[in-house]
């Protein structure tokens, strides 16, 4: 019995370590653009229900709140980050700052930021740019039929999608970790020197 026990107290050990990895906890994250064509694990999708290296969804109107469209289809060409956000969203606004600054950055280098705020009617949306003092534009999505392209309706937000010149997405963030966003970053940074 003892030399049963030890094999399976190691292998459970090893699958805990391997769980608690943060190349597997940020699956759509840093570990998933390493290699695209890979799937990311399926331990942890974080509600989305695309994943590094597939052609983004582009079957949608982005309306934007300043009255203005576009779409992934017109925008093919330009690196394209959408946020998933909301006004109700306390961990939206404590990123948005860090995305206005980024944006700032790359809205020159070939690269589109526009968050799509879910759900929300157009006089909220327009208070929240307001309210964020951000530059970049915000999209309207009624229904969450936008997000829900990208992700499981009933999950959260905040979340980024990156979207290279050739329609395929080559990063997913949840959340604001402050790592992530940083790597993130890194893949925008290496797709703008691209351009």
């Amino acid at each position: 019995m003892k030399l049963l026990l030890n094999p399976i107290i190691a292998l459970n050990l090893s699958f805990l370590a391997v769980a608690a990895s943060p190349s597997v906890s940020k699956a759509q994250g840093p570990a998933a653009t390493i290699s695209a064509d890979k799937p990311a694990p399926a331990d942890e999708d974080r509600g989305y229900l695309v994943k590094v290296g597939d052609q983004a969804p582009d079957d949608f109107q982005l309306v934007l709140q300043d009255g203005k469209k576009t779409s992934l289809k017109e925008l093919r060409g330009k690196t394209v980050v959408l946020q998933f956000t909301a006004s109700w969203c306390s961990v939206c606004r404590k990123e948005m700052p860090h995305l206005e600054e980024m944006w700032k950055k790359y809205q020159d280098k070939n690269i589109v930021l526009i968050g799509v705020d879910r759900d929300e009617p157009l006089e909220k949306v327009k208070q929240f740019y307001k309210d964020m003092k951000i530059t970049y534009p915000l999209a309207l999505d009624p229904g969450a039929d936008i997000f829900g392209r990208f992700a499981h309706k009933k999950s959260g937000v905040t979340r980024n999608v990156v979207i290279d010149p050739t329609g395929k997405i080559v990063y997913l963030t949840r959340l604001y970790d402050e790592k992530e966003f940083a790597d993130m970053v890194k893949v925008i940074d290496g797709l703008a020197q691209k351009s």
